[in-house]
This record gives structure tokens, sequence and C-alpha cells, in this order.
């Protein structure tokens, strides 16, 4: 194992970390808000592990995949708001 695979497995400890962190905070956030938070929070980890998981495997797939979730996390993080705010999406 090189220097570089080591670097990757343990980062994508650490990312498996931040996701479960994350998964808590949406699940036991105390207001709204928080959860939209970690919601985001949680797409971010999920794009990092995926590109980072790529790295490992050497595959292209994986950052296609991670580009699809990161407009899809940043369109719901959006309209997510926008609800919380006006409790109206369409305007």
């Amino acid at each position: 194992m090189s220097l570089v695979d080591g670097a990757i497995l343990a980062s994508l400890y650490m990312v498996g970390i931040a996701l479960l962190m994350s998964l808590y905070r949406l699940l036991k956030g105390p207001s709204l808000p928080d959860r939209i938070l970690a919601l985001d929070t949680l797409y971010i980890n999920t794009i990092a592990g995926l590109i980072l998981f790529g790295m490992q495997l050497r595959s292209a797939i994986y950052f296609e995949a991670a580009l699809i979730i990161a407009m899809l996390g940043f369109v719901g993080t959006v309209m997510l708001s926008k609800y919380v705010l006006r409790r109206d999406i369409v305007e």
C-alpha cells in the first residue's frame, strides 16, 4: 500500500465519521433550520466519500455520481430553505 492509498483510506474513515455525525444531527436536530443544515452537510460528506471512493478504485463513474448528487443537493437545500421562509415553494 502506497502513501496515497493510506491517505485515501484514512480520509474515507474520517468522512464516514462525519456522515454519522451529520445523520445524528439530522435525526436529533433541535429545530428545522438545524436539520436543513445537517442535510446539506450530509450531501457534502456524501460527495466527498464518493470522490474518495472513486480515487481508491480509479474509476471515473463515481465522479459523475458525485456531480449529480451535488446538483440535486443544491436544489433540495434551496427548496427546503424557501419552504421554511415562506411556507410555500411555488410563487
